[in-house]
């Protein structure tokens, strides 16, 4: 299963008896599902169904989707309100014609709104069904369009984040090898910085320093951090391997990544290595920020 993101765009369309009907589909990126339907008057029975189909294709992402229907062809009757008619005779028979009023005539009369109506044929229940169906199958036309667009948009991302996971490795690998962890080199500036402390207070006690030097020693060891960030890069990459929705696991996966940097970044005191652990940081942002666009 591979993965997929939160962004994409569909359309389909489609008629049935004289109907004619489409939907446009689209989603962005969200904490969860959030489904907004638009339909026109006298689908609202579409709007339940709609909302279930959706909710079983996309996990995460808000998706609107909205739906235009129309007739194609008109099958109505025209038909005159006589009661509205005979309501407008009757109230102008009490106003009293003179030279510069001429008595109504037929023609204006039935020009006025609500005289003459337009009446639709009414449709048979079976008829409505059959028309409800076919919508709903144009529906999962266009779900299944913009799930494919989905996973096309996921796949580019799973590249980008094997890259930045590659990346990070490497630094992994730096930051383990660098010549700044070796134990010489750890006593060596320690050394450095006890002889600068005992040359400023020579009241000082050697052998409580060289205990908080020890101490000190065991601070600044990354060894752990390493370790973590090595066993972070594996589980991300057995998530992309494995597909589906991963986003939340993948952004909880980023915040572990941004801890241990952070507290390698703290524990160091070589430039080399904070030098590393800050280009850790960049390539983790970087990573966080594609994340964000995964279902």
């Amino acid at each position: 299963m591979s993965i997929a993101s939160m962004t994409g765009f569909s359309r389909a369309h489609g008629a049935h008896g004289v109907w004619s009907y489409a939907w446009e589909v689209k989603s962005v990126n969200a904490k969860g599902l959030d489904l907004r339907l638009r339909l026109p008057p006298g689908f609202d029975a579409v709007e339940v169904k709609a909302r279930r189909a959706i909710s079983e294709r996309l996990a995460r992402g808000a998706c609107s989707a909205a739906l235009s229907a129309s007739r194609t062809t008109s099958a109505g009757a025209l038909r005159v309100n006589r009661k509205a008619l005979e309501t407008l005779l009757r109230a102008l028979e009490s106003f009293p014609l003179n030279a510069n009023l001429r008595p109504a005539s037929l023609d204006g009369l039935l020009a006025l709104r609500g005289v003459v109506e337009f009446v639709e044929p009414e449709e048979e229940e079976a008829e409505r069904a059959e028309l409800e169906t076919q919508i709903m199958h144009c529906l999962e036309a266009a779900l299944g369009a913009l799930v494919a667009a989905r996973r096309s948009e996921g796949m580019a991302l799973s590249m980008v984040l094997a890259k930045r996971l590659d990346r990070l490795e490497e630094l992994t690998r730096e930051a383990d090898a660098s010549p700044a962890r070796q134990p010489e080199a750890v006593r060596a500036r320690l050394a450095q910085q006890l002889s600068i402390i005992l040359e400023a207070s020579s009241g000082l006690d050697p052998q409580w320093l060289h205990r908080e030097a020890a101490l000190l020693v065991v601070k600044s060891d990354i060894r752990e951090e390493i370790d973590r960030l090595r066993a972070h890069v594996e589980s991300a990459r057995a998530l992309l391997a494995a597909g589906g929705p991963m986003g939340r696991r993948l952004d909880f996966l980023a915040q572990e990544f941004s801890r241990e940097a952070n507290t390698l970044c703290a524990k160091v005191n070589d430039a080399s290595l904070t030098t590393i652990g800050l280009e850790m940081k960049f390539e983790i942002e970087q990573w966080r920020e594609q994340v964000q666009n995964i279902e």
